[in-house]
């Protein structure tokens, strides 16, 4: 049997209805033109998510780690497969139709070793995170950096690096970008629908384990390439701790001025500037949305979530000097 010219990846854990959800989009895009085959690679789901993958005509893969990553699912499934191409997606996810079909051309340029499109909620109006948190998603097109969870790749590459690092708990994607460009290679960002993502949080606390994973990343990725000749993430980490600093210390100084003068002004002088702040954001960001509204609400998330971001950074250095290891960070709940 001729090897199949795409392999299509699916990391999950307690996915559910999501999960089915995923692997209904993936066999009904639209052909690319060669073989397609399928792999889920499950972190030891309590859901009956292996069960449901295969059933619908999934290949599985258990992984059963102590502590499990992203990476190490991903690592296991392209590692199974036998594409030329190998497309990753998280079980939340929803592939557009036609972005394989439209997308593989891309390669015909040998340094292009990933290709990713535009990731979207597909539920923004369920919460205010939803949709705010949608905005994150849009990106100019072109040459990137680096991708998401959701990437076309060119197997050869994945092979030449040796896929992604398994002891990260998060920014896996962004760190093996960095080593293929450390190669040569190209991540382009192209103009087209790539995947539906199903966000699904509703709490506070959701929002900040989110971002103290995003601290965690800019850390302990940023760690690693600092004084080479690509630097990496060195000025988003560097920049967090200004502001994520300045941030809580107005904070701080307004809860302790109207503490001590039994006074509300000195809080509510720091939350109007942060309310300035974030209107100056929603306006330099109005690329992004129509709604006013929303991009409000953008400019005060890009500000708030400085602080969970720089006490992440904080969790990664403590770890580090105590010689732990972080467990994954999630703040999705299993789906029924």
């Amino acid at each position: 049997m001729s090897a199949p010219l795409v392999s299509v990846v699916i990391i999950g854990r307690n996915e559910g209805e999501r999960l089915e959800r995923c692997l209904r989009s993936v066999f009904a895009m639209r052909p690319p033109g060669g073989e397609l085959e399928v792999i889920y690679v499950d972190s030891d789901s309590r859901d009956g998510s292996p069960e449901r993958a295969r059933a619908m005509g999934a290949e599985v893969l258990v992984v059963r780690p102590e502590r499990p990553t992203a990476a190490l699912g991903r690592n296991a499934g392209w590692r199974r497969a036998r594409g030329t191409f190998v497309l990753f997606l998280d079980g939340d996810t929803i592939l557009d139709a036609n972005f394989v079909a439209d997308s593989l051309a891309e390669f015909e340029n040998p340094r292009v070793a990933v290709v990713w499109g535009h990731r979207r909620e597909i539920r923004p109006q369920d919460s205010f995170y939803n949709r705010v948190l949608d905005l994150d998603w849009i990106s100019p097109a072109g040459v990137s950096d680096y991708c998401g969870g959701d990437a076309l790749m060119r197997r050869a590459v994945l092979e030449e690096v040796g896929g992604y690092d398994e002891t990260l708990i998060a920014g896996e994607e962004p760190e093996m970008c960095r080593r293929m460009r450390g190669r040569g290679y190209l991540i382009l960002h192209v103009d087209r629908p790539m995947t539906g993502h199903d966000l699904a949080m509703t709490r506070w606390g959701q929002y900040w384990r989110r971002a103290t994973r995003t601290g965690y990343a800019y850390a302990e990725v940023s760690s690693r390439f600092r004084g080479t000749d690509l630097p990496f993430w060195e000025y988003e980490a560097r920049r967090n701790r200004s502001r994520g600093g300045m941030l809580l210390l107005c904070l701080a100084a307004g809860l302790l001025g109207s503490a001590a003068w039994r006074k509300p002004w000195p809080l509510a002088g720091v939350l109007a500037v942060y309310l300035l702040l974030a209107a100056r954001t929603a306006v330099k960001l109005r690329w992004k949305s129509r709604d006013a509204v929303t991009l409000f609400l953008y400019g005060l998330h890009s500000h708030v979530q400085q602080i969970p971001i720089l006490i992440g950074q904080w969790q990664y250095w403590r770890d580090r000097r105590a010689g732990r290891r972080r467990q994954l960070i999630e703040y999705k709940g299993a789906q029924p």
